[in-house]
């Protein structure tokens, strides 16, 4: 079987938006259920908790996205498992069933950061530091200026590398980005961003950035949203992930889809499910199946070893 590990999906938000019952993960019409990540083997996938406040009844969105989270593994614990570390998902891969790690996109969803151990101890296991506006932690790619990171920042990223939390740069300025690496102890990564020079959008990453991501022991995962990637079809994709290899090497890149998080992906792929064609359009281009698994798996799971199995 085609393995799976994906660092970003946004299901929650929308099955929190969409107000789904509680046990809808197991099949919907949206870009991820467990039905559909059952197709791989093993099968894990980030779950991200994000929203805006004031869509949120008491505007705690960690709160009610964590209950949606915990309530959806309870009412489908046949199929799924809630992992906080990679010997986690080789237990849930042993027992076949789908490993979910928990995510929080956005240091505001955490009191900027100050609830970031309670976090932890409730099982999140990633942190993306901003989203697409700036926040007492950094500025973000989407904004003028490029802030950089705060001492407040700083101290939250040397926070989640001490408890092992895994600290996620996608979305944050380019200042961000050099500032969080310059003092990393431990890996750091991008969840979801594609590289600038085959499409210049402020989302991706230069070669560079990518150079430093495999430096630091970290990987970027291929965003699928097309608007990223560049264009709609499954060469633009392929042009996205060959670049990644070649500048970064065999150990950068790994998967995040932002599925349930975007609406114009390549033709032919509607969700999770279409990750096997892209396994299959570059086993047709000659890959290896050392090098798809370690993309499509090994790689995001080396990083969660490192940083989560502590």
């Amino acid at each position: 079987m085609i393995p799976l590990f994906d660092a970003h999906c946004d299901t929650l938000m929308m099955m929190d938006f969409k107000k789904m019952p509680i046990g809808s993960l197991w099949k919907n019409n949206m870009h991820i259920d467990l039905e559909r990540l059952g197709g791989y083997g093993p099968s894990a996938q980030f779950f991200a908790i994000f929203g805006m406040k004031e869509f949120t009844p008491d505007g705690d969105i960690f709160g009610a996205l964590y209950r949606r989270f915990v309530n959806e593994v309870e009412a489908n614990s046949e199929r799924v498992m809630f992992c906080k570390c990679a010997a986690d998902a080789e237990k849930a891969a042993e027992a076949n069933k789908v490993a979910a790690f928990l995510s929080v996109e956005g240091a505001y969803i955490l009191d900027e950061g100050e609830r970031i151990e309670e976090a932890y101890e409730k099982g999140v296991r990633m942190l993306t530091l901003t989203w697409n506006n700036a926040n007492g932690i950094s500025g973000t790619n989407t904004e003028p200026g490029n802030l950089g990171l705060t001492e407040k920042g700083k101290e939250l990223v040397r926070r989640c590398q001490n408890i092992g939390i895994i600290v996620d740069l996608s979305h944050i300025s380019e200042r961000g980005f050099w500032d969080t690496v310059e003092i990393a102890e431990k890996p750091v990564i991008t969840s979801h961003s594609n590289s600038l020079t085959i499409h210049n959008h402020s989302r991706n990453l230069s070669d560079d950035q990518l150079r430093a991501l495999r430096d630091i022991g970290g990987v970027t995962g291929l965003n699928l949203y097309a608007d990223f990637i560049g264009g709609d079809t499954m060469d633009d994709c392929l042009r996205q992930i060959e670049h990644i290899l070649d500048v970064g090497g065999e150990g950068v890149l790994a998967l995040g889809s932002d599925f349930d998080g975007c609406d114009h992906l390549p033709a032919g792929i509607t969700g999770v499910d279409g990750w096997a064609k892209v396994y299959t359009a570059l086993e047709e281009r000659g890959y290896s199946k050392r090098l798809l698994d370690d993309i499509f798996y090994n790689n995001l799971m080396r990083v969660v070893r490192n940083i989560c199995d502590m």
